[in-house]
C-alpha cells in the first residue's frame, strides 16, 4: 500500500481536516480540548504508519514550519479580538502582570526540579527546558473559553497572548545568554524590544495605508505574506518578531484610536474595516488548518513509551503541582476569590512544543526525557477539561435553582391572580367596582 502517493496524501489531509471540524463540535459540547483529540489522532496514525510501512519519515521540518505559521496566525487572531479602551486598561495590565509573574515563577520552580532530578543538567539548560513548560497555550485557550462570561474570556485572551509573547522573548533571551559576548546584556535586550515596537508601528501604518488603496479582491493572502516576511526578517535580525504581529493586529483592530486627530484624513474607514473583517475570517480559517496539522504531526512524532517511566511521571507531577500552586497564589492576589475556572485553565501546547525543538544543540541534555513534555501537555489539558466541565455543571445548577425559585414564586401568586371571579358577583358589581371605568370618569 502506497501511503505517501499524491492522491492518498490528499485523502488523508482531507479526512484529518473533517475530523478536526468534528472535534471542534465535540469540544464545544464536552469541553474536551480539540487539541487533545488531535494529538490522540496523531498517536493512532503513528501506529497505523508503523503497521503499513517501515519507512522512517522525518516530520520535524513540517512541524517547525507549521508551528511558526500557526503561532503567527494564533497571535494575530487574538490581537484582532482586543479592544484598546480606557476602561480596559486595568484588565489588560492586570492580565499582563499575572502572565509575567506566572511565567517567571513557574519557570524558576520547574528549572529547580529539572536541575535536581535530571543528571548532567546545568542550571542554564534547566531554565531553557523549563521556559517552554511555563508558557500558556493560546492555541488551546482561545478556542476553549468562548462559552465563559465576557470578562473571564477577555482575561484569558489577554493572559495567554501575553504569556506567549513574553515566554518567547524570555526563551530567546536565555538562548542569547549562551554566548553573552554576542547577545549583550539586559540593556541591549530592552533596546531590541523598543526598536521592534517602533518598526512594528511604522510597518502597521504603512501596511494599512497601502492596502486600503489596492483595488484587487485577492489581497488578503498578500497581506499575510507581508506579515510572514516581516516576522522572518525580524527573526533574522534577532528582533522580537511576535511583537510585530501583535502590534499590527492591535493597530488594525483599533484603527480609530491609532488614526485619531489629524491622522484620520489618511484613513479610508470603510475600506480599512473591510480589510479587518476579511482578515479576521482568513486568520481564523488559516489558524484552524495549521493548528490541526501541527498537533496531528506532533502526535505522530511523540514517543509513547516514555510516558510509562517512573522518573518522567515524578518530574512531570512536581512541575504540574508547582504550576497550579503558583497560579492559585497569583490569581488570589490579583483577582480575589472568583478564580474558577481560571485556576484550571493553564494548558501547555503549541509554543511549548515549538520552543522545545528550538533549544540549541549546545544546551541540549541527552538525559532529558521528551515524555515530560507530553505528560505536562496532556495533564494540563485534562485538568482544564475537568475545570471547564465543573464550571459548566455549576452554572447549570445555579440556573436550575433560579428556575425553581421562579416557579415556586409563580405558583405562590398564581391562585390569587388566576382565581376566577364568581359569575353572580360579576353581575352585581358595576364598572367602578371592577375597575373598568375610563380615566377621568371617576370623581
Amino acid at each position: 500500500m502506497e501511503i505517501f502517493s499524491s492522491y492518498n496524501l490528499i485523502i488523508e489531509a482531507s479526512v484529518i481536516l473533517i475530523l478536526s471540524f468534528l472535534f471542534n463540535g465535540i469540544s464545544k459540547r464536552t469541553n474536551i480540548p480539540s487539541v487533545l483529540l488531535l494529538i490522540i489522532l496523531g498517536v493512532i496514525l503513528q501506529f497505523f504508519l508503523k503497521y503499513f510501512t517501515s519507512e522512517q519519515v522525518n516530520f520535524f521540518p513540517a512541524l517547525e514550519v507549521l508551528g511558526i505559521v500557526g503561532l503567527i496566525m494564533i497571535v494575530l487572531e487574538a490581537a484582532l479580538e482586543l479592544e484598546l479602551k480606557r476602561e480596559k486598561m486595568v484588565p489588560i495590565l492586570k492580565s499582563m502582570a499575572i502572565a509575567l509573574i506566572g511565567l517567571l515563577a513557574s519557570a524558576w520552580v520547574a528549572a529547580l526540579v529539572l536541575y535536581q532530578f535530571i543528571p548532567d543538567m546545568s542550571m542554564h539548560s534547566a531554565w531553557l527546558y523549563a521556559t517552554p513548560l511555563s508558557i500558556l497555550s493560546s492555541a488551546i485557550i482561545i478556542p476553549s473559553v468562548s462559552g465563559l462570561a465576557d470578562h473571564k474570556k477577555e482575561f484569558h485572551i489577554y493572559e495567554s497572548t501575553f504569556s506567549d509573547i513574553m515566554g518567547i522573548m524570555m526563551f530567546y533571551f536565555l538562548v542569547g545568554r549562551l554566548n553573552p559576548s554576542e547577545s549583550g546584556g539586559i540593556g541591549i535586550f530592552a533596546g531590541n524590544i523598543l526598536l521592534t515596537i517602533v518598526i512594528s508601528l511604522i510597518a502597521s501604518y504603512a501596511i494599512i495605508l497601502i492596502f486600503q488603496k489596492i483595488k484587487s479582491q485577492a489581497k488578503l493572502f498578500l497581506l499575510i505574506a507581508v506579515l510572514l516576511l516581516l516576522y522572518a526578517i525580524g527573526k533574522q535580525l534577532h528582533l522580537s518578531s511576535l511583537l510585530i504581529i501583535l502590534i499590527f493586529g492591535l493597530v488594525i483592530a483599533n484603527m480609530k484610536l491609532f488614526f485619531a486627530g489629524k491622522l484620520s484624513v489618511f484613513l479610508d474607514t470603510k475600506k480599512a474595516e473591510q480589510i479587518y473583517h476579511e482578515l479576521h475570517i482568513v486568520t481564523l480559517e488559516t489558524a484552524f488548518v495549521v493548528r490541526t496539522f501541527f498537533f496531528v504531526i506532533f502526535g505522530l512524532t511523540i514517543a509513547i513509551a516514555s510516558l510509562w517511566s517512573i522518573s518522567v511521571a515524578l518530574i512531570s507531577l512536581l512541575i504540574i503541582l508547582s504550576i497550579y500552586a503558583i497560579r492559585f497564589a497569583v490569581l488570589r492576589t490579583f483577582i480575589g476569590s472568583d478564580i474558577f475556572p481560571q485556576l484550571f485553565i493553564a494548558p501547555r501546547g503549541l509554543i511549548t512544543v515549538l520552543l522545545f525543538y528550538a533549544i540549541p544543540q549546545e544546551a541540549q541534555v541527552a538525559t532529558f526525557e521528551p515524555g515530560i513534555l507530553l505528560f505536562v501537555i496532556i495533564a494540563t489539558s485534562l485538568i482544564m477539561t475537568w475545570g471547564m466541565i465543573r464550571d459548566k455543571k455549576k452554572m447549570k445548577t445555579l440556573l436550575d435553582e433560579v428556575d425553581e425559585e421562579f416557579d415556586a414564586l409563580h405558583k405562590a401568586y398564581e391562585p390569587e391572580i388566576s382565581e376566577p371571579i364568581p359569575l353572580d358577583l360579576e353581575e352585581k358589581q358595576g364598572p367602578d367596582e371592577l375597575g373598568t371605568d375610563e380615566p377621568g370618569e371617576r370623581e
